[in-house]
């Protein structure tokens, strides 16, 4: 085969969030810098994975007929060479408290404190994020309507509390969805 994939992941300090969403709620669940090991095989070259490598997100809920967000999740490491994850929202677990904004720091997460989006995806807070590629999509089915943005890239800059990052890669998602 051209691709072969071999991975388990472990577990990591997680952070759970139930919230009220309308009249419904909706609940999430996240693991930064979880650990993964096994192998990838491609085009005749294997890398072997042994680390902090993987980010978990468990969401479920009765959202509101109408909603959107913003979300940046990522792995790095910081320019003092400790393993940083984190989790960034705004429009759904985004209360000023108790909410799914972390910052993991050598596995041990931290809330942090609102970061703005930029409109375009291209900042979050400090941290300035480049788009490699691309997931994108806009449906609209009358009753229900969804636009969709998902770039994947690499990030630089100051992480919430002014952590400086050496490297990071990660995500950025907007979508707005009337279901």
């Amino acid at each position: 085969p051209a691709l072969e994939i071999d991975l388990a992941l472990g577990e990591a300090a997680g952070v759970e969030v139930v919230s009220q969403h309308g009249a419904g709620y909706a609940w999430t669940r996240k693991q930064g810098g979880v650990p993964v090991r096994g192998r990838v095989a491609a085009v005749g070259r294997t890398w072997e994975l042994d680390g902090p490598f993987g980010f978990i997100d468990d969401s479920a809920g009765y959202h509101a007929r109408h909603t959107a967000w913003r979300w940046s999740a990522g792995l790095g490491r910081a320019r003092d060479g400790r393993q940083v994850a984190w989790n960034l929202v705004e429009g759904i677990h985004d209360s000023p408290a108790a909410s799914e904004r972390t910052l993991w720091v050598d596995g041990e997460p931290r809330e942090v404190d609102p970061q703005p989006f930029a409109a375009d995806l291209s900042s979050v807070g400090g941290l300035r994020f480049t788009q490699w590629c691309e997931r994108e999509d806009h449906t609209n089915l009358w009753l229900f309507r969804s636009d969709y943005r998902q770039p994947f890239g690499a990030f630089a800059g100051e992480l919430p509390g002014g952590l400086a990052l050496e490297s990071g890669h990660g995500v950025m998602e907007w979508h707005d969805v009337r279901w």
